[in-house]
């Protein structure tokens, strides 16, 4: 397990030796991790909670990171000798891997003393940003292509190593079911799935030639890539190979296509491997897929069974950030913990004060999602509950029969791991089960309903009386 301590940005370390010569180091305090609301994804498939916790479980510091942090000469002797004894002592809250978030909802609480809270701002914010980005990504993905099977291809067009075995990792959380990837597969039991590149092909005198040799090695899993000189004669040639292996008693899988015009080239490829009995060979496609391809090519009526995604899903290439946020909402004073908020002209920037928790609603009879609501910590939820918008108050809703779970677990306590981390396959089931308990209209690709996100009552009043305060001191 690699130490990832030292990945922060330096001014955490400022901070903290500040914090530690000020005399806040064992200062108590609350920082909530978020996102805000972003133009092209209006909910999120929260991952990366496991490689959080491997990170926090193994912080420490090495005498190289300290001797390194010395020679920097901006830090005090003392705070140095502090470090070498550094572990995290807190407590975290989270969502489960696979759960729907939403813009400004609390997914990660950490209560620690200032100075520990503090140094995993940098960490958290890399780990579950990412990976949440690429789950996000392929739930979209996978929703647009509409039942069909989604396979994550993007290791050679990642940003880098992590970004490729985290990322694989995540879009399987998000709905792919296999990867590409040899080392994710390896690492995390998934599915590889692949077959060959142009380059198979252009080592050999024909295409004809490429494609026999490659039946002759794989006679039971044979896919053939058949565009490499001219898709229409491809699938030709690989029905005249189907047709050698059906005669020695194989069963060929199917074709691959990876460029041209998708809709047109798959239609025409069905109606080729039909009439010559091929009626179970599959038509993959593969290239530059995303959600918004895949739904011009369902309108356009393709026959496409398998997608392979590569570039625009591992590098989640119209929004290549999603913009994490980590800040503090509570800090200890006189033994009790103070709400604190960040107050900004731009509304999106101005955060929810308080150790909050974050409960979902469910219509009993149905069992969807009705509306998610902020509280307080240890607020409790009677019926029936009336939830109010909260900048456009005349917008309310009375639940009379509702069932609601609480969606921030405990996995830190005092610093000890006490989180059972289930297995990457039960992630992805519950990530399956809770996307389902959502309606259609909220996970469209275009223009989707807006699901409700309120504030309770208590925490809106604690909100703006700390608003009227700061205005009444100006």
């Amino acid at each position: 397990m690699r130490n990832l301590t030292m990945m922060t940005d330096l001014y955490q370390l400022t901070m903290m030796n500040g914090y530690f010569l000020e005399g806040k180091a064992k200062q108590s305090c609350v920082f909530d991790v978020f996102f805000r609301q972003k133009e092209t994804m209006n909910y999120v498939v929260y991952a990366g909670l496991d490689q959080a916790i491997e990170y926090i479980r193994d912080l420490h510091f090495s005498d190289d990171d300290v001797s390194y942090l010395r020679s920097l000469n901006i830090f005090h002797p003392d705070f140095l000798e502090y470090l070498r004894g550094f572990k995290f002592t807190g407590d975290m809250y989270s969502v489960r891997e696979g759960d729907i978030v939403y813009p400004q909802e609390p997914i990660v609480v950490v209560k620690a003393p200032l100075i520990e809270a503090q140094l995993i701002e940098t960490a958290l914010l890399n780990i579950i940003s990412h990976q949440t980005l690429i789950a996000t990504k392929s739930s979209r993905i996978v929703h647009a292509a509409r039942g069909k099977s989604v396979v994550e291809f993007g290791l050679r067009r990642a940003q880098g190593p992590d970004a490729g075995i985290y990322g694989a990792r995540a879009a399987i959380i998000g709905g792919c079911n296999g990867t590409s990837n040899v080392l994710t597969g390896q690492m995390f039991n998934i599915p590889v799935k692949g077959t060959h590149a142009h380059s198979w092909v252009m080592s050999f005198p024909t295409e004809l030639d490429a494609f026999r040799a490659f039946a002759r090695v794989y006679p039971d899993t044979c896919l053939l890539l058949v565009d490499t000189y001219d898709s229409v004669q491809g699938i030709k040639n690989a029905i005249t190979i189907f047709n050698e292996l059906k005669a020695q008693g194989h069963r060929p899988v199917g074709i691959r296509l990876d460029s041209g015009d998708l809709a047109y080239l798959s239609k025409l490829a069905r109606k080729m491997l039909d009439e010559a009995g091929f009626t179970d060979a599959i038509v993959m496609a593969s290239g530059d897929v995303d959600e918004y391809l895949l739904e011009s090519l369902n309108n356009q009526g393709a026959k496409i069974d398998v997608y392979g995604v590569g570039t625009k899903l591992i590098t989640s290439e119209d929004m290549p950030s999603l913009g994490g946020v980590y800040k503090i909402s509570a800090i200890e004073k006189d033994g009790r913990l103070e709400p604190r908020m960040k107050i900004s002209d731009s509304i999106v920037k101005v955060t929810n004060p308080g150790f909050k928790s974050l409960y979902r609603l469910y219509d009993k009879k149905s069992g969807m999602a009705v509306a998610d609501l902020i509280t307080l910590k240890d607020e409790k939820l009677g019926k029936p509950l009336t939830i109010t918008h909260e900048t456009e108050r005349w917008k309310s809703t009375t639940l009379d029969d509702y069932e609601c779970r609480c969606m921030l677990y405990k996995i830190f306590d005092g610093g000890k791991n006490i989180y059972r981390s289930p297995s990457l396959d039960e992630i992805v089931k519950f990530a399956e089960s809770e996307k389902a308990k959502f309606w259609d209209e909220y996970k469209r690709i275009d223009k989707p309903q807006i699901y409700k996100v309120n504030l309770s009552d208590k925490l809106y009043e604690l909100k703006h009386d700390i608003l009227a305060k700061h205005k009444s001191r100006k």
